[in-house]
């Protein structure tokens, strides 16, 4: 198996390209495909690789026969770790070093062609802005975000409520209205402002892109991750009719041997 190597992406924006097809493949294979990569992973096979591809599909094959290989080759061997470990974890070391493979095939490309160092950096910062496949499987890319106490302080200066009253206990009272009223205010600007921010850094379990908008989203009731309508095939009129959402990868789990 090429991995591809039959196309040779030769700007920063190629390879980023290539990357993310790559990538947006390999965490298919590792949620919502994961049932049918469990399946191929076969320990009583040979050394058998994952590859993601640039056209964002995925296969479990064999590693090239010539050596050295035309590109980068990712971890030899994961269907040997299969059942010796738990599930979770061999998903999550097979992410770790399909990390690394992506990152290696992508400075492969660009030591090949000749990337000067602000090209290098360049790559690595778009690359660097996506979180990791490692992140996305075992779900800390959303963690870490909903982590984040950026919330900024929200200040300003209040009308004064229309008081009738008069006398000092009534500006007393007066006062303290304004400022439990101030307080709430407060209390609800910072609630909208994490959930803009909450929803914004929310990642696909498909495709592991970030929220938009614009695009309609469903949520998982078993795992709680949220997913592209697109990327688990569900449109809103269907979601309409579905009391209770798995995704993919919790409709597959069932007990392993």
């Amino acid at each position: 198996m090429d991995g591809g190597a039959q196309y040779n992406p030769r700007t920063v924006e190629e390879v980023f390209k290539d990357f993310k097809g790559r990538r947006v493949a390999i965490i298919k294979a590792l949620t919502t495909d994961v049932d049918q990569f469990f399946q191929q992973c076969d320990p009583e096979k040979d050394n058998l690789c994952l590859y993601g591809l640039p056209t964002e599909q995925w296969e479990v094959n064999l590693p090239a026969e010539e050596v050295p290989p035309e590109l980068p080759e990712p971890a030899l061997g994961i269907n040997f770790a299969r059942d010796g470990m738990q599930e979770k974890d061999w998903l999550s070391l097979v992410a770790v070093h399909s990390d690394a493979w992506l990152l290696a095939v992508a400075f492969y490309f660009g030591a090949r062609f000749g990337f000067d160092r602000a090209d290098r950096k360049r790559l690595f910062t778009m690359v660097n802005d996506l979180p990791t496949i490692f992140e996305v499987v075992t779900g800390t890319a959303k963690k870490q975000t909903m982590e984040k106490s950026s919330i900024s302080n929200v200040t300003g200066n209040k009308s004064k409520s229309g008081s009738k009253g008069r006398g000092s206990e009534s500006g007393k009272y007066s006062k303290l209205a304004e400022e439990e009223e101030e307080v709430l205010v407060e209390d609800e600007e910072e609630v909208l402002v994490e959930q803009d921010e909450e929803h914004g850094e929310t990642l696909c379990g498909a495709c592991g892109e970030n929220y938009a908008t614009d695009e309609f989203w469903i949520c998982c009731d078993i795992c709680e991750k949220w997913f592209h309508g697109k990327c688990v095939k569900i449109t809103p009129a269907r979601a309409d009719h579905i009391k209770q959402y798995k995704c993919p990868s919790c409709s597959n789990k069932r007990a392993r041997p």
